[in-house]
């Protein structure tokens, strides 16, 4: 089986890092997915609308460029492996917090926090795994991390789907605490990276940022643009689907889990497809197709009525979200300088999170006031204008595919 090929060509350090940088970015989701599922129920204990309970996943997207920029400078200055092992405590200590908010105000400002947690983990353990892997299996190990997110989020509906009904929201969140043991794993079992052992640039770290920011501002303007375009993306189609199902359709959580489960099967296979193929087409491309390819699914996606539709409609759906997502980890990190790869491609991303930030919110006030409760139109919208965005933008920037990224000088 050529999955198990990929894995067979590593050595077991590499192994072992990639998983746990695939693990780290799957509970990192997790935690995140935890919120969009618990909106409804959330909205009933706040006596408030879902546009109030969404401004929370609006402040988590809006505080991850902060632990982006501050998480990354730790990995560049003490190492990739420690960062992420302070990361993961960080961001599953803020998950557990929530759990025990008394209001939406003390919640927000829990999801605050976590927000900066979450936003430093992409960004580290790209870096960590890129640096560790061969470039030959690069397309293909792209896919499959990036797609840790699609875990992530088929985890959370798992667990919706069968615990929430006996431990409420507030037990959803304490599960969510969980991923800390994830240190243990990387404590025992995973090497700093090489390339960073190699170059060891921590002395220099902020300072090259501010160099290479500018010297490549350009470039690194174009990456934050297109990275708007891409969480616009992805949490414009998923953030407040639960809630569509939920209360467009009144299903129950067994229900909205099986939807959500296809559809993040849908999200993982694409990645690893979109992903692996990039190699051999090259990253724009394989972006551009997988983000077109959305559009004819909308009316599946977005209209249909049965549980079945509903699920192949979100099959597809992310299997291309998720199939232009999969090109990213390896494309963030080939445009990006050497020097500062631990903070580059994780600020951009998150800059871009923060620039999409609203969306969700936006989403729910459009429900509320234009579409008088009707989420269809509204879904159909969303996807229309970003996954031509997406398109857009990445033909009008450029690709390294292939790059050498074993080196920090």
């Amino acid at each position: 089986m050529e999955l198990i090929a990929h894995f067979r060509r590593l050595t077991a350090a590499q192994r072992n890092t990639f998983i746990a940088c695939f693990l780290g970015w799957s509970l990192d989701a997790f935690d995140f997915f935890i919120l969009t599922f618990c909106i409804s129920a959330l909205a009933t204990q706040f006596q408030t609308k879902i546009s109030a309970v969404t401004e929370a996943v609006f402040i988590t997207l809006a505080f991850r460029p902060v632990g982006a920029f501050l998480f990354g400078l730790m990995a560049d200055r003490f190492g990739r492996r420690r960062t992420l092992m302070v990361d993961i405590i960080a961001y599953s200590v803020f998950e557990l917090a929530s759990a025990f908010a008394p209001s939406l105000k003390v919640f927000i400002i829990t999801r605050a926090l976590f927000g900066i947690a979450m936003g430093g983990e992409w960004g580290v353990g790209a870096a960590l795994a890129f640096e560790t892997l061969p470039a030959k299996e690069r397309g293909f190990f792209s896919g499959l991390l990036q797609e840790g997110y699609a875990v992530g989020f088929l985890m959370a509906a798992l667990v919706y789907g069968t615990v929430f009904e006996f431990v409420g929201w507030r037990g959803m969140f304490v599960i969510g605490a969980l991923p800390a043991f994830l240190v243990i794993y990387i404590r025992t079992k995973v090497d700093e990276s090489p390339a960073w052992l190699q170059g060891r640039v921590s002395k220099k770290a902020e300072s090259e940022l501010g160099r290479n920011i500018l010297k490549f501002v350009g470039p690194f303007l174009l990456m934050t643009v297109l990275m708007f375009a891409f969480n616009s993306f992805s949490h414009g189609t998923q953030d407040l689907y639960p809630t569509f199902l939920t209360r467009g359709h009144h299903f129950s959580p067994h229900a909205v889990m099986f939807v959500a489960v296809i559809a993040n099967i849908g999200a993982l296979v694409g990645g690893v497809v979109f992903g692996s193929w990039s190699e051999r087409i090259g990253r724009r491309k394989a972006i551009v197709i997988a983000a077109l390819l959305s559009l004819p699914v909308i009316p599946l996606w977005a209209y249909s009525r049965s549980i079945p539709m509903l699920a192949l409609g979100g099959f597809l759906m992310q299997f291309m979200v998720q199939g232009a997502w999969g090109v990213i980890p390896a494309h963030l990190n080939e445009l990006s300088p050497a020097a500062v790869r631990g903070t580059f491609p994780g600020f951009a991303y998150q800059l871009g999170n923060l620039l999409s930030s609203k969306n969700s919110v936006l989403q729910a006030r459009l429900v509320e006031q234009k579409y008088q409760g009707s989420y269809p139109p509204m879904l159909a919208w969303t996807v229309l204008i970003v996954a031509s965005l997406v398109a857009l933008v990445t033909v009008s920037g450029r690709e390294r595919r292939g790059a050498d990224l074993s080196s920090v000088e």
